[in-house]
């Protein structure tokens, strides 16, 4: 169908759409894995995230349950989607990396005046051999790369290997209630698995229409970091449905996917910062009502972010002393008392399951309010 033809879907639709394959409309009973995979993988530029991304969207999610499949190596956490970290299966760490290959090599033009006379092929060779040998942090990697190269500038050697290499965060960094320094090896060798090809660019465009469809090809591409998608949206035009959205841009999606009724219910949802739901389109309108566009953050800090009626509407943060913590809420707009009550329930239940505390206190009003 052409797409000046294509059925238009509301802002509201897309947003049921998108919370339905986020698992954000009902919590569900799924393995954490599963999760992992369906979601195409967690946000993890820190290390709670992940934890808090399964909490709201699966039934009775236990942090040790993820904490469990890190130690046992069957998630990981690597760079991929956008050249930022994500919470990964050991399969999409070995496929996704290779494919977004092209993001890392744009990410290493930037550091070229540092790498001067630096074969890049030696460089990446000689760091696979020194975090195989045992994982390194990224000063180790500069201190064992500067004697082969030292007019170089030293960050850009171990930003270098970083982007040449699949290297992966080991444990303890990112267990739940541990975590430690970062360390990195190689993700073959710390999965024991030979080097995978990618990803097929086909099936990655289905699977991110699977999680965060419908959408367009900018859409897909900002998601993934990766640009010249739109001769893959093509060749798959006959396997997918079209749609518009409200300013009439093609949108693609899987025909049975969850397409539910834009008056299905959504109750709210605590969000880490940086949660891919917020992230994984160039057209951020179906979560992110436009009057809220840039306000998931206070000056350099960004938090966690509350969704109710299925959009934007509070930012949150968990502040723990001692055996107290605190859940602070501070609504964008006007919250009645009704969704105030929706939100202070959702944030007990957070606290009950995601905190070690005994004390728990939810609060509503400005984060400057509360010794900011």
């Amino acid at each position: 169908m052409a797409a000046g033809h294509a059925p238009v879907l509301s802002t509201r639709a897309l947003n049921r759409a998108t919370m339905a394959r986020q698992l954000l409309l009902r919590r569900t009973a799924v393995p954490v894995k599963e999760a992992v995979s369906r979601l195409v993988g967690l946000q993890a530029q820190n290390t709670r995230p992940p934890y808090f991304q399964l909490f709201s969207r699966l039934e009775s999610f236990d942090p040790a349950s993820l904490s469990a499949l890190m130690e046992s190596r069957e998630v990981v956490r690597i760079v991929t989607l956008r050249s930022t970290l994500h919470t990964h299966t050991a399969e999409d760490a070995l496929t996704l990396r290779p494919l977004v290959q092209p993001a890392r090599d744009r990410e290493l033009n930037m550091f070229r005046g540092g790498l001067t006379g630096v074969d890049l092929d030696r460089l990446a060779s000689l760091a696979r051999e020194l975090v195989e040998e045992r994982p390194r942090t990224m000063r180790e990697l500069r201190e064992g790369l500067l004697p082969h190269w030292p007019k170089a500038d030293p960050r850009a050697l171990a930003v270098a290997a970083r982007c040449r290499l699949p290297l992966v965060q080991v444990t303890p960094r990112g267990l739940w209630g541990r975590s430690g320094q970062v360390a990195l090896t190689t993700a073959e060798h710390w999965l024991d698995s030979p080097a995978r090809p990618a990803a097929s660019p086909d099936t990655a465009v289905l699977r991110y229409l699977g999680a965060f469809g419908p959408a367009s090809v900018k859409d897909m591409q900002m998601w993934a970091g990766l640009t010249r998608m739109r001769e893959v949206f093509e060749r798959l035009r006959p396997q997918l449905v079209t749609f518009r959205d409200e300013s009439g841009v093609e949108l693609f999606d899987l025909p049975d996917a969850p397409r539910p009724d834009p008056g299905t219910p959504a109750p709210p949802r605590f969000l880490p910062e940086f949660d891919n739901v917020l992230l994984g389109h160039a057209d951020r309108t179906r979560v992110i009502p436009p009057a809220y566009k840039g306000r998931n953050g206070v000056g350099n800090q960004s938090y966690g972010t509350v969704l109710a009626d299925g959009f934007l509407a509070a930012l949150w943060r968990l502040d723990e002393a001692g055996d107290a913590a605190t859940v602070t809420v501070q609504a964008l707009g006007g919250l009645d008392r009704a969704r105030r009550e929706e939100i202070t329930q959702e944030a007990a239940d957070l606290l009950t399951v995601m905190s070690r505390a005994s004390v728990h206190d939810i609060r509503f009003g400005t984060f400057a309010d509360f010794g900011d």
